[in-house]
């Protein structure tokens, strides 16, 4: 029975992965890669190029669309020519039909998350690149110009809460790869003194951990905000957290890094204290576990809807899965706005649409077996 549930469940998936892969490539992509062969004079080589690279980024949406449409379409073909209902007088239960397709769905979720982790990362980055360089408009993986990197600390205050307080801010104009131009720091770490340092540039010395300066002028503040020293130097060293090297240097959308590079991004901007960035970037790392996970999803929900007596056809099984694709992903845009605003929790954001879905699921599935 597995080996025959199986033979039916794979040609509707590859035609599915070929369906929605070709409508989302379209839409995504083709339109705007023509356009710029049409407007820009992008080489159709490069465009052809970027098309295969952004493919692996369509197929971990794709997968998860193939397996609702081929369990609902090869559960309702069953179900429609009555050989569910012959199962079941043989003793097979609607639990163990559906088995088959869930457990082929978690097949699926494992190559979705190999790809989502290992391949559209390297892909993403690699059609960004080329793009930009057959544009003429490459962009180096550091910042260029205008970074800025605020640093927080919490004070408790007597009623008990925290404030949030800066504790450093540093400023640069621009930034080479190397060395940074323009500088000027605010540094209130020192208790009871501040400085404010100013300098034509600077870059961090790996061999000592801390900062190079030249050309500049350090201003010592007092508590009470008057000057209490200026120092002019051609060189000074300054022993300062190399953060703001590790937000110019790691500029890459979240795209283009896998977990563990978004992981260690969120270490750099929580030095940042930027609240809202690092509270999205939590909601997408939770989004990039959950998203193959929800192949499982419509794998239980597509075979028990699929379960369902009726006479269908494969157009109303592609209807159907439409619409229920379209509901999840609505879903899961609202609940990782909620997220980011701070509604819900990162974790909630990403998974409860999962959740949602697996006990819909659940409960089609309770009430087919009783039938």
């Amino acid at each position: 029975m597995d080996r025959y549930l199986i033979g039916e469940l794979l040609p509707p998936f590859f035609f599915g992965v070929c369906a929605f892969t070709s409508v989302i490539l379209a839409i995504d992509s083709l339109f705007e890669l023509l356009r710029r062969v049409v407007e820009s004079g992008l080489p159709l080589s490069i465009a052809a190029e970027v098309f295969l690279l952004k493919l692996p980024y369509v197929l971990v949406y794709s997968f998860p669309m193939s397996t609702l449409l081929a369990t609902l379409m090869t559960y309702s073909r069953l179900s429609s020519q009555s050989e569910l209902i012959a199962l079941r007088s043989f003793g097979v239960s609607v639990y163990r039909m559906v088995t088959t397709a869930v457990v082929l769905s978690a097949l699926v979720t494992g190559i979705t998350f190999l790809f989502n982790e290992q391949i559209v990362p390297a892909a993403n980055y690699r059609a960004s690149t080329t793009l930009n360089r057959a544009l003429k408009s490459e962009q180096p993986s550091f910042k260029q110009e205008n970074i800025i990197v605020p640093e927080y600390r919490r004070v408790k205050q007597e009623d008990g809460s925290k404030e949030k307080l800066l504790l450093r801010m540093f400023y640069a104009d621009k930034f080479d790869g190397k060395q940074m131009s323009g500088l000027t720091v605010i540094d209130r770490s020192q208790e009871g003194l501040s400085q404010i340092i100013v300098a034509q540039s600077g870059e961090w010395n790996p061999g000592k951990n801390l900062w190079d300066f030249y050309n500049g002028t350090i201003y010592l503040v007092a508590p009470d905000r008057s000057y209490r020293n200026i120092i002019k130097f051609e060189q000074q060293q300054v022993k300062l957290p190399r953060t703001a090297l590790d937000v110019a240097q790691k500029s890459k959308d979240y795209g283009e890094m896998n977990i563990a590079q978004a992981l260690e991004q969120l270490e750099i901007e929580k030095l940042g204290g930027n609240d809202k960035k690092i509270q999205k970037l939590k909601v997408r790392i939770q989004q990039k576990v959950a998203l193959p996970f929800v192949c499982v999803v419509f794998g239980l929900v597509g075979s028990v809807m699929g379960s369902i007596p009726q006479r269908t056809g494969r157009g109303t099984s592609f209807g159907i899965s439409v619409i229920v694709i379209f509901s999840y992903y609505l879903l899961l845009s609202v609940c990782g706005a909620l997220a980011q605003a701070g509604v819900l929790s990162p974790f909630m954001g990403a998974w409860m649409p999962n959740f949602f879905g697996f006990g819909v699921g659940i409960f089609l599935l309770l009430r087919v077996a009783k039938k």
